[in-house]
Formats: structure tokens, C-alpha cells, sequence
């Protein structure tokens, strides 16, 4: 090989190495760093779920951190508050891919977590762990978003057979008054008819439903006497519902998905009593799951001093199948890898089981119930 071609072989293969070794073959990865953007409903320190599911992301994180991180890079999050505004979450998506985010990570709540994905899908970037249970992040089919969580038609059809396995035969379902709501209702619908059930009561709601609005759902809800209730959306809204509806003596069994119950059971008080709602993690209180022992193991290791909560482990959770993720695309991390390696994959995080593969992204089916205790305790 004549001379001056080896010495421009050399440069290109050292400068290869210098390349590869800082890192900078992809956007927000590093020699030392994979930056990870987030946006998430804080709404400034009020949303109790959001801030445990926020506590629970960084509880796993600071652990895989202190132990070297993955291969050799430190996960940097950049967490942004999108105050359950959907404008100001795809707002919050577009800055973090603008500001260098390698990818975007573990919104809340239905119609922030979809402004979300609109970003993800257009500009084409994974978007990973969305812990929301709207059926738009799998139906149709989006090959950019990786949802962990079990979706809310999993909760509709554990409750639902519940109520069955127990006498209970008609169903009211409370829902946004919306695209998402009414996809949700369908859902319902379809599981009603396979389970031989009726629904009874569809009632929708906007979020700023004045009082004589609800007065008018309970009036219905009355008049159509369905033997369960559960909701769709906002618990904030079917906390006051519930309230309204126990207070004109309605003595209807309602039920609930995962997100609010904590809220709404503490609210109600001995209200809540015998109330059942569906969980998409396992109890966070109780050590029957690895997950549930590795998360109170971890938070008692850190000094965490928050109480066990099903936001958090959500969290923890969600952060271990991303750092899973990670690790699974290899050291040489792009996007394109990254997304490669997720789609032949199974894993299982404890006890909680996560599927992927090309045109279909799962992600976990988990769900569990819970029954409110004459204490306030989840039972499971």
C-alpha cells in the first residue's frame, strides 16, 4: 500500500475511533451521557401521580447511575411539566428533540401523552413508556411508541369480569366526552357484549361540567339503575360524581381504573369501602411480586421517604424496562437500534411481563384488583 494511502487509511480509522468513542454518532448520546426527554403532568406540584410516578422514575435511575450506568453512560433526564395541557406537552416534546433529547420518555395522562406521540410519530423519534391507557397508543398501530403499561380496555375487561363473576349484569361507564372517551366507550361495549353483559349507561362528561351538568348524570344514572359504574379519565371529576351520586342514595357499586384510585379512595374515606379498581402494577405495599420487593428494597436503600404508592412503582417500573431497553440496543446506540432491538424482544421486569414485536407493541398486559379495605388498605 503506497504510503500516502496508509496514512489516509489511518486518519479515517482513528478518526473513526475518536468519533465512536465520544460518543457522537446519534443525537443526545455521549461518551458519558444518554440524554432522555420527558415530558410529564406535574401541574406544578398538584398532581399526586404524576410526582409519585416522577419519584419512582428517578428512585431506578439514580440507582443504575450509582452503579455505572449503561455501558459506561449516566441516563440524564430532562424533565419538563406539561400541566395536563396538550398543547404544552407537544409544545414540551418538540424543546426536549430540540434541546438534543435521544428520545422521549414517560408522559401521563391521555391527551398530553397523545400530543406526545403526534410529535414522536412526525418527527419520527421513539417515544417510550407512555403511562397512559389510551388505546390510540396501540390502535392503530404506531411504530414509534413503546407503551409499558397494560392500556385501560385490559382494566374495562377485569372489572368487567369481576362485576360478572359477582351477579352484577349492567353497566355504566363515565367518559370523556371526546375522541379518545368515545373509543374507550366502544371498547367497553365490545367487552360487555362478549361477556354477555349490558351497557346500560354511557355517560359523558367534559371537564368543566358545572354542578347542575353532574346533577343531571345522576339523575340518569338513577333512572337506568346499572348494577356497576366505572370511569374513563379525570378522578378529580369521578371523585365529585361518586360524592353526588352517594349523597341522592344511589347505592351502585362503582369501580375504578388505576389512575385516582389512591386519591379517590382517600377522599371517599369509609365511602370507599368494598370498592374495586383495576391496577396495572402490582400492590407496592405487599412483597408478593420481585418488582414490588426490588421497588421497596430500592426506596428503603435510598432513604426514600414517601410511602409505597402505585405511582411510584409505575415509575420504577417504567424505568427499568426503558434501562432494559437501553442496554438491549447496545454501546453503540442510535434510534434506529434501538427501535431494532425492541421489536424481537420479551422481557420480564418481575413478575411483570413486556412484548414487542415488528407492527405490534404491546408492551405489559398487567392488571390486578384491588379492593378497598374498611380501613382504606388496598387489598389484592
Amino acid at each position: 500500500m503506497r504510503p500516502l494511502a496508509l496514512f489516509s487509511r489511518l486518519v479515517t480509522v482513528a478518526c473513526c475511533a475518536i468519533f465512536a468513542a465520544n460518543g457522537f454518532a446519534e443525537t443526545g448520546v455521549s461518551a458519558k451521557e444518554i440524554l432522555i426527554g420527558q415530558s410529564i403532568t406535574l401541574q406544578g406540584g398538584k398532581n399526586s401521580y404524576g410526582l409519585a410516578a416522577a419519584e419512582g422514575v428517578r428512585l431506578y435511575v439514580d440507582a443504575i447511575n450509582a452503579n455505572g450506568g449503561i455501558h459506561g453512560r449516566k441516563v440524564v433526564l430532562k424533565v419538563m411539566d406539561d400541566d395536563n395541557s396538550t398543547a404544552k406537552a407537544e409544545a414540551n416534546a418538540r424543546q426536549l428533540l430540540a434541546d438534543g433529547a435521544f428520545i422521549l420518555f414517560g408522559s401521563i395522562e391521555g391527551g398530553p401523552s397523545n400530543s406526545v406521540m403526534k410529535v414522536a410519530s412526525e418527527l419520527k423519534v421513539p417515544f417510550f413508556g407512555p403511562m397512559a391507557g389510551s388505546p390510540t397508543m396501540r390502535r392503530p398501530y404506531q411504530p414509534y411508541v413503546f407503551p409499558v403499561r397494560a392500556e385501560h380496555r385490559d382494566e374495562f375487561r377485569a372489572l368487567m369480569n369481576w362485576g360478572k363473576s359477582t351477579g352484577l349484569k349492567t353497566v355504566g361507564f363515565l367518559h370523556a366526552d371526546s375522541d379518545v372517551g368515545r373509543s374507550h366507550l366502544e371498547n367497553v361495549k365490545v367487552i360487555a357484549g362478549e361477556l354477555g353483559l349490558q351497557v346500560l349507561a354511557p355517560i359523558p362528561f367534559k371537564g368543566d361540567a358545572k354542578d347542575a351538568e353532574i346533577d343531571a348524570m345522576i339523575k340518569l344514572l338513577a333512572e337506568k339503575k346499572p348494577d356497576m359504574v366505572f370511569n374513563h379519565g379525570s378522578s378529580d371529576f369521578y371523585l365529585k360524581f361518586i360524592q353526588k351520586a352517594r349523597a341522592a342514595g344511589l347505592m351502585i357499586n362503582f369501580m375504578g381504573v388505576n389512575s385516582g384510585s389512591t386519591l379517590i379512595a382517600k377522599a371517599l374515606g369509609p365511602m370507599a369501602a368494598g370498592m374495586v379498581f383495576a391496577q396495572v402494577v402490582p400492590s407496592p405495599a405487599e412483597r408478593k411480586h420481585p418488582i414490588s420487593r426490588e421497588y421497596q428494597d430500592a426506596a428503603l436503600k435510598a432513604k426514600n421517604p414517601q410511602e409505597y404508592s402505585y405511582g411510584a412503582l409505575e415509575g420504577y417500573i417504567t424505568a427499568k424496562a426503558l434501562v432494559h431497553a437501553l442496554r438491549l440496543a447496545g454501546s453503540d446506540l442510535t434510534r434506529a437500534g434501538l427501535i431494532h432491538a425492541l421489536e424481537s424482544s420479551r422481557f420480564d421486569l418481575g413478575g411483570v411481563g413486556v412484548r414487542y414485536a415488528p407492527g405490534d407493541h404491546e408492551g405489559s398486559r398487567f392488571v390486578d384488583l384491588s379492593m378497598v379495605s374498611r380501613d382504606g388498605r388496598f387489598i389484592h
